[in-house]
């Protein structure tokens, strides 16, 4: 054993790549000084060191894209912090479009970035030549230009971040193995090590590709798998200067950057390669894979296609090595809802290098706060289930996701690969009726319908497919008639014990002291009074609750309430999800169908907005809740899965006098943005607060006792709102929005849209979206109507009505009569 080796430590680190290493720098930067970093061989000798260093800056998420601004300005002054070189060189990148369609995404791409405060510039395929000139430009419709972009040594920046982190108290041990992660009551306690053990406060799982076979140790879940990544580094050629820019080329599969007088080229193959080891070697260092040029042979054929003179040079190394990828193509941070003080950074798909700089700045102030500084959500570990760490599914999946990195991100693309996943008890019956099924955390969803007996052509595009005929005629059927939609995929969470009414009243923002029979829509936040998630509260009993979230939250949901509930308290929380079916009846004619069904009274005042009590459905016995997602009358029917059959066959035997057909979720979030109402994740964010979102009626701030949140909401009323949620309604009812366009008022970017799609009742594309003002003036209604607002689509600005009222029965009449 080292003879300064260690016993204890606040932190430890597992994994000295370019995560971990800028994990440990920024906690020391932070002031936490008692941090040891483990690395089982060299630094940077597993994934990091054969990394290509491509930082490019935009991603379709505003706060990832931050983190990726933080690490192009930490690695341009690394060198003169800490005396190491990184290569960090700010050359600018190119990503060229062979097709009018993949021009649009570029296009899209140009508005969004401009939105966030990001260079990049529309070019024509000339332009494109004059700044990349080996290229060949006769078969591009287009490109675009992001000077801030760059590229950088990656094994350079984590020797820099070592450094830095040594400089800053961090002790960091090379050749030394974690053996094991101690635990105890639930919480982690230290590590075993190849030099003896550690006591800790916190381990932070930095290990790359070893991430996931560490984490099962003590039972939590990392979902990676690692594939074979490829990539070419030529010998000098003419016309590279030092400064060429990186260069994309995604309907190749293909990206370039210089290397020392030459050119590196590698990509992403459409069909990837997965690496057939379930367990990697711990001696693994530095280690690199058999050249496969038949894998390759598409990517070399494509660089060929678009850099022409790589035909008379020679190719110097031929690089292979496993990099590890997550199911979504995002990567995974923060702490383990299985084990307290147990954090996660891993799973960066291809992305380390431009990332980890960010992402180690964030998992640094996640751990030294306690919870995520910002709003996260799309890169935490709690999106995942423990399902999702099986093997045979992984593999599947992180085959086609890699795959995925390049070929057409289009707005509705679902991944085909370990489906079907988790199913409904309805499923056959769907599909038989032509549904098209989505995928959200592994349920099947269905989308839209094509018919009985139908197979449902779904071709994914910009613009109006076969889908959106259907989906007009289920959104009709729902504001007109009568719609049942499967949302089984919703998660339940039942509550239960002496206090359980005590300790909900401390974490939702609305009073759930409510009646028996009653339901309650609230925010649960934190401290900073921001979202943590938005649900439904359903009082069963005295001493019994049943949650109801969203599809992607029963993970995040039980791990905050699990952390927040009083250690002594007699409360239980158990998640209930896979044990309730849920078929939404909805629309006008819902309460007459339901009636002939069912012997239980569902007249306006025996069964009033806001109620939830057990009905019979036919010989099903169920739980009715009227409430709605989509603006109309209508009840949620949560049906033990034994009955959902038997339910779901009473509704469609007596339904054909009512006009009842079947729904999807493209028509429900048609619907909702009509009717205004917010999504987790995008409207609804830790970057939120229940004012800015137009949800104050759902705070209680004079409620006894106060909540989670309270003191930040009181604060937050005292000033004016500068940034508010509105909705949007474009004045032509042509375009189609998706989500992610820019909200310019009189020219300028004000915002962007979280949320889009064609509101059939309204007759044109709607929208939600947050608008901010920079004077520390209020946003208000004469705000609103003295600007003039348009909506920048892939360049394209289209004239748009703003407003804080939704457009479609802003006075809620519908669901309440």
């Amino acid at each position: 054993m080292a003879t300064n080796f260690p016993t204890q430590a606040r932190v430890v680190i597992v994994g000295g790549g370019i995560m971990g290493c800028s994990t440990a720098y920024h906690l020391a930067k932070l002031g936490w000084k008692d941090v040891v970093l483990l690395e089982q061989g060299r630094l940077s000798g597993g994934t990091t060191w054969h990394a290509a260093g491509l930082v490019g800056q935009l991603r379709s998420y505003q706060n990832l894209t931050r983190l990726i601004r933080y690490s192009t300005e930490l690695y341009s002054k690394l060198e003169a912090e800490t005396g190491l070189a990184t290569g960090w060189k700010q050359c600018g990148s190119l990503s060229v479009a062979r097709t009018e369609e993949r021009m649009v995404l570029l296009r899209r791409s140009a508005a969004m970035a401009n939105a966030q405060g990001v260079d990049c510039e529309p070019l024509t395929p000339k332009q494109a030549g004059e700044k990349y000139p080996i290229m060949r430009t006769d078969d591009l419709v287009g490109a675009v230009w992001l000077p801030g972009d760059g590229k950088a040594n990656p094994a350079d920046i984590t020797q820099a971040l070592a450094r830095g982190a040594r400089t800053g108290g961090v002790r960091i041990f090379e050749k030394t193995r974690v053996t094991a992660i101690d635990t105890k009551d639930g919480r982690v306690t230290g590590v075993q090590t190849t030099e003896g053990p550690i006591k800790a406060e916190i381990v932070v799982n930095c290990g790359g590709q070893w991430a996931r076979q560490l984490a099962r140790t003590v039972g939590v879940t990392v979902p990676l798998y690692s594939c074979e990544h490829m990539y070419i580094v030529t010998e000098k050629m003419e016309n590279v200067p030092r400064d060429l820019p990186v260069m994309r080329d995604p309907d190749g599969y293909i990206y370039f950057k210089e290397e020392v007088g030459g050119l590196l080229m590698g990509g992403f193959e459409p069909e990837a390669k997965p690496w057939n080891k379930d367990i990697i070697p711990d001696d693994f260092e530095f280690g690199m894979l058999p050249d496969d040029w038949d894998q390759f042979q598409i990517l070399m054929d494509n660089a060929l296609i678009r850099v022409p003179s790589l035909e008379k040079t020679g190719i110097k190394t031929f690089m292979n090595g496993p990099e590890s990828f997550t199911p979504d193509l995002n990567y995974i941070l923060g702490e383990a809802p299985q084990v307290k003080g147990f954090f996660v950074g891993a799973g960066f798909n291809s992305m380390g290098i431009a990332s980890s700089g960010g992402a180690g700045m964030a998992l640094a102030e996640w751990i030294v706060a306690g919870e995520p500084t910002l709003d996260l959500w799309p890169v935490d570990i709690r999106r995942f289930a423990g399902f999702h760490g099986n093997d045979a599914w992984l593999k599947s999946r992180v085959a086609e996701t890699l795959g995925l990195h390049y070929k057409m991100p289009w707005p509705q693309r679902e991944q085909e690969s370990g489906r079907p996943f988790r199913r409904s008890p309805l499923y056959d019956r769907l599909k038989a009726r032509g549904a098209w099924f989505g995928n959200k955390m592994g349920w099947e969803r269905p989308n839209w319908f094509a018919g009985v007996g139908k197979t449902p052509d779904m071709q994914y595009g910009w613009g109006r497919g076969a889908w959106f005929d259907a989906v007009a005629a289920e959104h009709r059927a729902t504001r007109e008639a009568v719609t049942v939609v499967d949302e089984t995929s919703f998660g339940k969470i039942l509550v239960q014990g002496r206090d359980a009414e005590a300790q909900l009243q401390r974490l939702a923002a609305n009073n759930v002291a409510v009646p028996i029979g009653a339901t309650v829509y609230t925010g649960i936040l934190n401290e900073r009074g921001t979202f943590e998630s938005d649900l439904t509260i359903a009082r069963l009993a005295r001493d019994k609750f049943l949650i109801i979230t969203g599809s992607a939250q029963p993970v995040r949901d039980m791990d905050w309430l699990n952390r927040h509930v009083d250690e002594e308290a007699h409360v239980t929380l158990t998640d209930v999800t896979g044990a309730w079916t849920v078929l939404s009846v909805m629309g006008p004619r819902s309460r007459a169908l339901l009636q002939k069904v069912s012997r239980a009274d569902f007249s306006k005042h025996a069964f009033p907005f806001a109620t939830i009590r057990e009905v019979g459905i036919g010989h099903g016995t169920v739980l009715a809740s009227r409430r709605t997602y989509m603006g109309e009358l209508g009840w949620e029917l949560y049906v033990p899965v034994e009955f959902a059959v038997t339910v779901f066959e009473a509704l469609h035997e007596a339904g054909a006098e009512f006009g009842l057909r079947d729904a999807g979720y493209y028509a429900v979030e048609c619907m909702r943005l009509e009717k205004g109402y917010r999504a987790w994740g995008r409207e609804l964010t830790p970057d939120d607060t229940p004012f800015q979102a137009g949800l104050g009626w759902a705070v209680k701030l004079d409620k006894p006792g106060g909540f989670l949140g309270h003191k930040a909401l009181v604060e937050a009323k005292a000033k004016p709102l500068t940034r508010r949620l509105v909705s949007v309604v474009l004045e032509d009812s042509e375009p189609l929005l998706w989500g992610g366009e820019a909200l310019l008022r009189d020219g300028r970017p004000v915002g962007d849209l979280t949320s889009a799609g064609y509101g059939h009742s309204v007759g044109a594309s709607v929208g939600l979206g947050y608008v901010r003002r920079t004077d520390d003036a209020a946003i208000d209604a004469a705000w609103l109507d003295g600007g003039k607002f348009e909506v920048d689509l892939a360049g394209t600005r289209l004239r748009a009505k703003v407003s804080l009222r939704c457009p479609f029965d802003p006075t809620g009449a519908r669901i309440k009569g």
